[in-house]
């Protein structure tokens, strides 16, 4: 079974997550699949952003879209309450850490003036490089408790179904969720797609009553792997894996000796912000590593 290095964020631990450029850069470090995340604005485009309101950490205001804006600064304000334009104008390449010794301030090289990109823009670049090596994890944002911050789980699935098919990248693709609702929808909508039932401990409430075999449950909400935060995975949790038939991929794991005990458990995925050390690991072990994509070049050349 091969072994996959899933970049998170792209790979937030080296460049700025969710952006064009590290995008670019984790495709031409090698990574089996690039992981990012989607919330869908006021004026409904599908960008990338891991949080559902603009985060302090990774954004910075620079001006208001227009003078007198009553919704500037747009940094703590929800993503669906403002519109593609506005959120264009924040700086997203610098890591503003919220204390000194947040690790990947201290690793990630800062890109200043690099902006919220959507969702085509990234299958775009996806497909100028030509990377059919690389599969793209869609994480969609959702929170059931927070519903004036969500958008509505099918309308939220069919775009970004949509927006894959319209790119000629839904069979190279997986849509994954902690909302299993998503799952469930997105089975409906393209059953050949993977769906990655994203799970941890602060999250097993949404779920109801999953008794003691969340793989069974997750299967049953419409997943095709599992994908647990690092802490959950034991091997009680991967025979149930197994039994259920869906593969494991962990998150998310910077440090190798970790990386290196969750292989030991068989898991199909580490998911990090570290490729980079990932795949000295997977050389030590003799696994095979995702080919680099090459760089983009100039026009003629």
């Amino acid at each position: 079974m091969r072994v996959e290095i899933h970049g998170h964020r792209g790979a937030r631990g080296l460049w700025p997550e969710n952006t064009l450029p590290g995008l670019s850069r984790t495709m031409e470090l090698g990574v089996h699949a690039l992981e990012l995340d989607v919330a869908l604005t006021a004026d409904r485009r599908l960008v990338l952003t891991h949080d559902l309101t603009v985060s302090a950490v990774t954004s910075a205001d620079t001006r208001p879209l227009s003078p007198g804006d009553p919704h500037y600064p747009y940094v703590g304000k929800p993503i669906n309450s403002l519109t593609l334009a506005q959120l264009r104008t924040l700086d997203v390449g610098v890591r503003l850490p919220r204390h000194p010794d947040d690790p990947f301030a201290l690793t990630q090289v800062p890109m200043p003036e690099t902006r919220m990109p959507t969702l085509g823009a990234v299958l775009g670049l996806v497909n100028a490089y030509d990377a059919e090596g690389v599969r793209l994890h869609v994480e969609l944002k959702s929170d059931p408790t927070r519903p004036e911050l969500t958008a509505d789980p099918d309308l939220f699935t069919e775009m970004v179904v949509d927006e894959l098919d319209r790119h000629g990248r839904l069979d190279n693709a997986a849509l994954l969720s902690f909302d299993w609702r998503i799952l469930g929808h997105a089975a409906r909508l393209a059953p050949g797609t993977r769906r990655f039932a994203l799970i941890e401990r602060d999250t097993l409430h949404w779920h109801g009553c999953l008794g003691d075999d969340i793989p069974a449950a997750a299967r049953e909400a419409g997943g095709t792997t599992l994908s647990p935060e690092h802490v959950m995975v034991d091997e009680r949790l991967m025979a149930q894996a197994k039994a259920a038939e869906l593969d494991v991929a962990v998150w998310t794991v910077n440090d190798v000796t970790m990386a290196g005990r969750m292989l030991d458990l068989g898991v199909a995925g580490i998911v990090t912000d570290y490729p980079d050390r990932m795949r000295e690991l997977w050389r030590e072990r003799g696994l095979a590593l995702p080919d680099p994509v090459g760089p983009l070049r100039p026009v003629g050349v």
